[in-house]
C-alpha cells in the first residue's frame, strides 16, 4: 500500500542518517498515527514482504548494502590516553556505525556506549595499536578488564585494571612501559570492543 510504501522509505531514510533502524514509537510519530497497533499491522506487513525485519531492541529495519540493520550510532569522545579530563562531558564531533554482534553484545543499551581514537603503543600486547577505535561502557570495571582511567585527576589512559596487595594499579600490555599506580582512580569506560579498519575485533 501507499502508506506502507512511505513507512519503508522512512525506515530507509532513518537508517541512512541516523546509522540506527528507528523505533516502533518513532514510525508512528512519523505518521501521525496514535495507536501503536496500526504501526504494529503496517510493519508486520512489511516483513511478511521480507523488506524489514525486528530486532533484539524493539526497532525496525531493512537490510540494505553490508547489512546494516544492526550498526548503532556510537559518539566518538576523542583520544586515548591524551586530553579527556571527564568523557561524560565531551562533546561527540562524530559517530560511527558499530555492530555489537561482533562483540558477542545482543542488547545493547544505547546511550552507554562511546568509541576513543587509540595514541599510543602501551596496548600492543593485547593487539589494541595507535589509530585502533575502542569502544567503552560506562559501567563499574572488573578486575582485568581494559579500561579508560583517570589517574590522581591528571593522567587519563587506556589500560588493565589489576590488584596487588590491595591496591589498585593500572597495567600496560607492553614490557616498555612500567604499571601507574595512583592514589586516586576513576575508571571512565570498560573496553567492550576494537575496530581496525572498518574491522571488528573481539577485545
Amino acid at each position: 500500500t501507499k502508506k506502507q510504501e512511505a513507512i519503508l522509505d522512512f525506515i530507509r531514510k532513518y537508517q541512512r542518517q541516523e546509522q540506527m533502524p528507528p523505533s516502533g514509537r518513532t514510525i508512528a510519530a512519523q505518521f501521525n498515527l496514535r495507536a501503536q497497533s496500526g504501526v504494529r499491522q503496517h510493519l508486520a506487513a512489511l516483513a511478511g514482504k521480507g523488506m524489514v525485519e525486528q530486532f533484539t531492541d524493539g526497532r525496525w529495519g531493512v537490510k540494505a548494502e553490508g547489512d546494516q540493520t544492526h550498526l548503532f550510532a556510537v559518539p566518538i569522545l576523542g583520544e586515548i590516553p591524551a586530553g579527556l579530563p571527564a568523557l561524560q562531558e565531551q562533546g561527540a564531533a562524530e559517530k560511527i556505525g558499530v555492530d555489537f554482534r561482533a562483540f558477542r553484545i545482543f542488547r545493547p543499551k544505547l546511550g552507554r556506549f562511546f568509541a576513543l581514537r587509540v595514541r599510543g603503543d602501551s596496548m600492543v600486547g593485547l593487539h589494541i595499536v595507535p589509530g585502533d577505535l575502542v569502544v567503552c561502557e560506562w559501567r563499574e570495571p572488573r578486575l582485568g578488564e581494559v579500561i579508560a582511567a583517570l589517574a590522581d585527576e591528571t593522567t587519563v589512559t587506556l589500560k588493565r585494571l589489576v590488584r596487588e596487595r590491595g591496591r589498585f594499579l593500572l597495567r600496560a600490555a607492553n614490557a616498555d612501559y612500567e604499571d601507574i599506580k595512583p592514589d586516586r582512580l576513576e575508571a571512565q569506560g570498560v573496553v567492550r570492543g576494537v575496530i581496525r579498519l572498518g574491522l571488528a575485533l573481539n577485545a
